[in-house]
C-alpha cells in the first residue's frame, strides 16, 4: 500500500470517530483541551490497535466477526445517541452541556466506531511488503488529529447552540448507527 493510499485509508476510517469527538465537542460549555485530547487519544488508540488485531486474526475469524459487527456498533452508537438527546430534553430549559469526561462511554464509542478497522486489518493480511505496525501507527495519528479537530469544532457550534448542538449530536450518533447498520445488512 502506497503512502496516498494508506493517508486515503486513515481518513476514511477516522470519519465515524470525527462525527463522535464532534458530538462530544457539543456537549462541552468551554473548551478543554485536555479532554479533547484523551477523547482523541481513545479513537487513536483503538483505531491503530484494531488493524492489528485485524491483520494477526487474518482471515481465519472474518466469518464470526462481520456477521454481528455492524448490529453490535449500532445498538451502541444508537443508546448512547438517544441518552445524549434524552439527557438534552429532558430539562433544555438548564441544559449546560458537560464537561464531565464519561471513561465507561468513550471507551464503548471508540470500540463502537474501530469495528470497521478491525475488517480493514483483516484485509491487509493479504499484503505483500506492508509493515503493519507502521500503517496502524499512521492510521491512529490521523484520527488523533481528525478527533482534536472534532472536539474543537463541535464545541464552537455547541457553546452556541447548547441544547439543539446536543439533539443534533445525539441525531449524528443515531444516524451514524444506522448507516453502519444499513451498510452491514448490504455487504452480507
Amino acid at each position: 500500500m502506497n503512502v496516498a493510499a494508506l493517508i486515503l485509508v486513515s481518513l476514511s476510517l477516522s470519519a465515524d470517530a470525527f462525527s463522535v469527538s464532534l458530538c462530544k465537542g457539543l456537549k462541552m460549555m468551554k473548551f478543554n483541551l485536555r479532554t479533547a485530547l484523551i477523547t482523541a487519544g481513545f479513537f487513536g488508540f483503538f483505531q491503530a490497535l484494531m488493524p492489528l488485531l485485524g491483520w494477526l486474526l487474518g482471515s481465519r475469524f472474518i466469518s464470526y466477526i462481520e456477521k454481528y459487527d455492524h448490529i453490535i456498533a449500532f445498538a451502541l452508537l444508537a443508546v448512547i445517541g438517544a441518552k445524549m438527546i434524552f439527557d438534552a430534553v429532558k430539562d433544555k430549559d438548564k441544559f449546560e452541556g458537560s464537561d464531565k469526561l464519561d471513561i465507561k462511554e468513550l471507551f464503548i464509542m471508540a470500540v463502537a466506531t474501530s469495528i470497521d478497522a478491525l475488517a480493514v486489518g483483516i484485509a491487509l493480511s493479504v499484503e505483500k511488503n506492508l509493515n503493519i505496525f507502521v500503517s496502524a501507527a499512521v492510521i491512529g495519528a490521523i484520527t488523533f488529529a481528525v478527533c482534536v479537530l472534532g472536539v474543537f469544532i463541535g464545541h464552537k457550534f455547541g457553546a452556541k447552540f447548547k441544547t439543539k448542538a446536543a439533539v443534533a449530536g445525539g441525531v449524528i450518533l443515531i444516524a451514524l448507527g444506522i448507516k453502519i447498520l444499513i451498510e452491514g445488512i448490504a455487504g452480507t
